[in-house]
């Protein structure tokens, strides 16, 4: 079973929590035990999995990002520019996969999924196939 989602980002570089979506997902599909794969098929956005109690993580990490990969860069020579989107993206990863177990992501306490944006704002797609 595989579900496309679409979603629209804010800002040039954001962390959107899509934990609900795939949860949500994992429900309708009467998943019980298996795994999910969640995939970004963009060049310059990913998925992550991280804390999602805290606010300041997500702040903190894009911060980090944009200081390993600054924007402007005197030596890039990708002709649209976003250099620093695609290093991102490839530090993050295109996908995460997660144990489904008893209906439930398995994942730990303060833990969520997210899609990572670095070259928004846009409209984007993730995909979600359930195993």
């Amino acid at each position: 079973m595989l579900k496309s989602f679409s979603l629209r980002t804010n800002k040039r570089d954001e962390m959107i929590d899509v934990t609900q979506k795939v949860e949500a997902y994992i429900k309708e599909m009467g998943v019980k035990n298996g795994a999910v794969i969640v995939y970004c098929p963009h060049t310059t956005a990913g998925i992550t999995i991280n804390e999602n109690a805290d606010p300041d993580v997500k702040t903190d990490m894009l911060r980090r990002f944009d200081e390993v990969y600054p924007w402007h860069h005197s030596l890039d020579r990708h002709i649209e520019g976003n250099t620093a989107a695609h290093m991102k993206a490839s530090t993050v990863g295109a996908s995460q996969h997660v144990i489904v177990e008893k209906g439930q992501l398995l994942l730990g306490t303060w833990q969520g999924i997210y899609f990572c944006e670095f070259d928004g704002p846009r409209t984007r797609t993730f995909y979600v196939k359930t195993i």
